[in-house]
């Protein structure tokens, strides 16, 4: 009897390159056409027993809580905006970046304080944990806009190098969180393919976790539920 193949959402960009990447290093046959940047929204690699398909980082877990993906690959920031519900079975520890907050060098505390965000979720939780008091604003475009204009006094986004930042005549105020790709799974699929998401999951974390290439003919062990 054929194994149903496990399905995995993949973000678009950097993250969907780096998480192949570490999916080749596990021993994965994975073909050096299959791109981000490739029309093609859904892949199935029989040999590998998985399908993907791509979707926008902000949507992954969603096709992953609602079962039409078994797993997906999303940063820890997705994970805490959108509070899906979902299992988080490994930190990936690739595309590292952190959330931050951000304003002109000159800031200092105001009365009546605006944050601009496409993170509203994250940056109102973080602002309630200091006891501060902000307007939340979401924004969808260039965030790093409204300081500038005066929107808003500071903003809460991803950085990385920080150089968008500095171009813009911005400095990071205060770290939030520290952000990696996770591997999420669905909750009823972990039950019910339990031996394939753990074997998969064991391969990655071999590699995350010893930065080396395995052979994928090597027996591992499983867990089952």
């Amino acid at each position: 009897m054929a194994v149903e193949p496990l399905t995995i959402a993949m973000p678009k960009g950097r993250i969907f390159e780096e998480a192949l990447d570490l999916m080749r290093r596990s021993g994965f046959a994975i073909p050096d056409e299959f791109a981000s940047d490739s029309r093609k929204l859904t892949v199935t690699l029989p040999e590998a027993g998985l399908q993907f398909f791509l979707a926008k980082p902000m949507d992954v877990a969603i096709y992953v809580e609602y079962g039409v993906a078994d797993l997906g690959v999303v940063g820890k920031d997705v994970l805490l905006e959108e509070q899906r519900d979902v299992y988080e079975l490994l930190d990936l520890r690739i595309s590292p970046c952190k959330m931050a907050v951000a304003g002109l060098p000159s800031w200092k505390p105001a009365p009546n304080p605006r944050v601009a965000t496409k993170y509203p979720v994250i940056a109102e939780n973080y602002f309630k944990s200091r006891g501060e008091q902000v307007e939340v604003i979401k924004m969808n475009g260039s965030i790093e806009l409204a300081p500038i204009v005066g929107l808003a006094d500071r903003i809460v986004d991803i950085v990385s190098t920080g150089q968008t930042l500095r171009e813009n005549g911005l400095v990071e105020l205060e770290e939030i969180v520290s952000v990696t790709s996770r591997l999420i799974g669905n909750r009823a699929s972990y039950r019910m393919k339990n031996t394939q998401i753990q074997k998969l999951s064991d391969r990655l974390a071999e590699v995350v976790q010893g930065s080396e290439t395995i052979d994928p003919n090597r027996e591992r062990s499983t867990v089952d539920s």
